[in-house]
């Protein structure tokens, strides 16, 4: 009984009978039976609490505590779902100890004993296992982040850009070409005569620039000519704001850009009047050099470095006032303007305007100089620097003569090459290379190169045009026309490669244009409109197709007989109208139609065509003489205008001809004006 009572004493406090089951410790006490204490003693493991870690493998008073519960049912079922319990909690610890990637670590527990390894099996293995396992996704998260990072970024990155692309481009392009939209007063009209007019980036933004001579009046008068200053003007092409002005002592004839001069990074530019030529800085108009000369004739003309100084030297042409008709050939240095020796005159016969001098360069390598008064005529560049400095330099490149071009000499008993000479008086002689009338008064390399290896256009007798094989000096072919008043546009109307000509003739107010094929001479487009005489050469610009598009002044083209009619039986009443000039431009793709790019009461003088490669764009130059109210002088405008933004809001115009009915037309002159809003340009050559 005491042993009974002393046993009963040993439940822990806090115990209450129903967490033990009932205990009766009289019951208790009436047996002596040691087994069933041995018994609850040895399956004190089956309750599960030997494997708890937190209380350790050994708690001899909870041990004693457990050893008065009774055995059951309900205990059997509590047995079985422990035993199931620490089934999964061993199943769940061995697949902790595979996921760890230290099996050094778990050798190491291992290795352990008995007890450490039961009492760690289930709740350490299990908490470590499942903090693998969540580190272990956590990691496949941010990997996968990055990974969608490294995509996503790129591609945010590309629609933004294509976004920019899309929007803000087309904004600026936009923008740019309203900037190319100017106007601007400089000087005194001048009457009909044209300026000097070149074009050249002179101030590094990728837009050639306008060059122009210019005459003001000062103090409000014009009468005499000591109230007029001449100048040389830059102007920006992107503002039309001016760059520098170049006050000259005499009007300026000709302005040149382009000349390579080894010390001056920047364009050098030549200001040409009829006593001086002058060597500036193209970006700021400062003077780099200057000669004097005597009744200059001609624009300067590039020739090989002759001194070998790395810069190319100039060749200009003098005539006097007087009827000696001795025409000399100067020599100046490209670097310091000095001349090189003496001027070479020529005793020339012949009536006419001074036809180049130009140069060329035969199949072999030979220079020649091309001039005449009326006639063309050539003689080699040695010739010239023998006549210059009494000696030839060695100098290979200009040290050489073409004997198919000498033994010309002998047949016409002369000492000069004739290249022509006819009853009718020469007009225009221009090598047959594209964009050189816009580009004439270029000093580039590149396209003076060009320029002397190829064929020329030769107008002679006011009506009759043919084309010079460089090769034989034989006439390729020849058409004859009514009176050509300028210098023939040259581009591409056909498909064949072969540079074609668009040319103008008037005759009793009725203007003539016509498009002429450089390969045989056949005429490919023929158009008439109501206009007086304009002394104004037409522009011819490359497209996106490979043919060229051709820019010119006209007034209203003619369709009727009746127009005709009203042109040349009233000019007194067209006189006393004001007239008004309209700007053309026709495009083989749609020969039947024009379309009209602007219109203006001014007389337009001269103009240029000046393509823009960033944009495939071109502006177009027009230098007018605008008149002023009360009885004030004419005022020179110049005014740039984008192509591009031109043609969109142009005026689609049907010429004449064809039995097309009215819905024919409208769907011809839709089919045309989509194609010119698609249009663009490139680069002439």
């Amino acid at each position: 009984m005491a042993a009974a009572l002393s046993r009963a004493l040993k439940l822990p406090a806090g115990k209450k009978g129903s967490d033990l089951g009932e205990y009766d410790p009289l019951t208790q006490a009436d047996s002596d039976d040691e087994s069933e204490e041995d018994d609850l003693v040895l399956n004190y493991p089956r309750n599960g609490l030997g494997r708890d870690g937190c209380l350790g493998s050994g708690s001899s008073k909870l041990r004693g505590g457990r050893s008065g519960r009774h055995v059951g049912a309900p205990d059997e079922v509590q047995d079985e779902e422990e035993e199931e319990e620490d089934e999964w909690t061993d199943q769940l610890s061995r697949k902790g100890r595979d996921n760890l990637k230290g099996g050094q670590y778990w050798s190491h527990r291992d290795s352990g004993t008995g007890e450490d390894r039961e009492g760690t099996g289930t709740s350490g293995s299990a908490g470590l296992g499942v903090h693998s396992a969540e580190a272990e996704q956590k990691r496949k998260r941010v990997k996968n982040a990055i990974r969608s990072a490294f995509f996503l970024v790129p591609l945010a990155c590309a629609t933004l850009i294509a976004l920019l692309c899309a929007f803000l481009l087309p904004c600026q392009k936009a923008e740019l070409e309203k900037k190319l939209q100017w106007e601007i007063a400089l000087g005194d009209g001048g009457g009909i005569t044209p300026p000097a007019l070149a074009l050249w980036d002179v101030d590094g933004d990728s837009v050639e620039d306008v060059l122009l001579g210019v005459t003001e009046g000062t103090n409000g008068t014009h009468a005499t000519q000591r109230s007029k200053i001449y100048s040389a003007v830059a102007v920006c092409a992107v503002s039309g704001r001016v760059l520098w002005r170049k006050v000259m002592n005499e009007s300026v004839m000709y302005i040149q850009c382009g000349l390579h001069h080894g010390t001056q990074p920047s364009p050098v530019c030549l200001i040409i009047g009829k006593s001086i030529l002058m060597a500036v800085n193209g970006t700021t108009g400062k003077k780099l050099w200057l000669v004097v000369l005597r009744n200059i004739e001609s624009r300067a003309v590039l020739l090989p470095d002759i001194q070998g100084d790395s810069v190319h030297d100039l060749l200009v042409a003098t005539l006097p006032a007087d009827e000696t008709l001795d025409l000399s050939l100067t020599l100046i240095s490209g670097l310091t303007g000095k001349r090189i020796g003496h001027p070479v005159p020529f005793n020339l016969t012949g009536q006419g305007k001074l036809i180049g001098p130009l140069l060329h360069e035969t199949q072999i390598g030979a220079f020649y100089i091309l001039f005449g008064l009326g006639n063309v005529q050539a003689i080699s560049l040695q010739d010239v620097l023998f006549g210059a400095l009494g000696r030839v330099p060695k100098t290979h490149s200009v040290g050489r003569k073409d004997m198919s071009w000498e033994n010309l000499k002998k047949t016409n008993g002369s000492s000069f090459i004739h290249i022509y000479r006819g009853s009718e008086p020469v007009e225009f002689l221009l090598p047959l290379v594209a964009g050189l009338g816009n580009n004439r008064n270029s000093l580039d390399i590149v396209s003076n190169l060009n320029s002397t290896r190829s064929d020329w256009v030769l107008v002679y007798g006011t009506s009759t045009l043919s084309v010079l094989r460089h090769q034989d000096l034989h006439k390729a072919w020849t058409f004859s026309s009514a009176h050509i008043h300028s210098q023939p546009a040259l581009g591409n109307f056909n498909n064949d490669g072969v540079l074609d000509l668009f040319v103008q003739h008037s005759a009793n107010g009725i203007m003539t244009a016509l498009i002429i094929n450089g390969a045989n001479g056949t005429l490919l487009w023929k158009a008439e409109f109501v206009c007086p005489r304009l002394v104004l050469e037409a522009s011819a610009i490359s497209t996106s197709t490979g043919q060229s598009a051709f820019l010119f002044w006209a007034s209203d083209p003619i369709k009727t007989q009746r127009n005709v009619a009203r042109a040349t039986m009233a000019p007194g009443v067209a006189a006393a109208e004001p007239l008004i000039r309209k700007l053309f431009l026709i495009h083989p793709a749609h020969p039947t139609v024009l379309l009209q790019l602007s219109s203006t009461t001014d007389t337009a003088v001269t103009s240029a065509v000046s393509y823009l490669e960033h944009l495939k764009d071109a502006t177009y130059i027009t230098v007018s003489s605008r008149p002023m109210a009360d009885s004030e002088p004419s005022t020179r405008i110049v005014e740039s205008m984008s192509l591009r933004a031109a043609i969109k809001r142009g005026q689609i115009i049907q010429l004449g001809g064809g039995e097309k009915t009215e819905a024919a037309g409208k769907l011809a002159a839709l089919e045309a004006n989509n194609f010119f809003r698609r249009l663009t340009f490139k680069r002439q050559g």
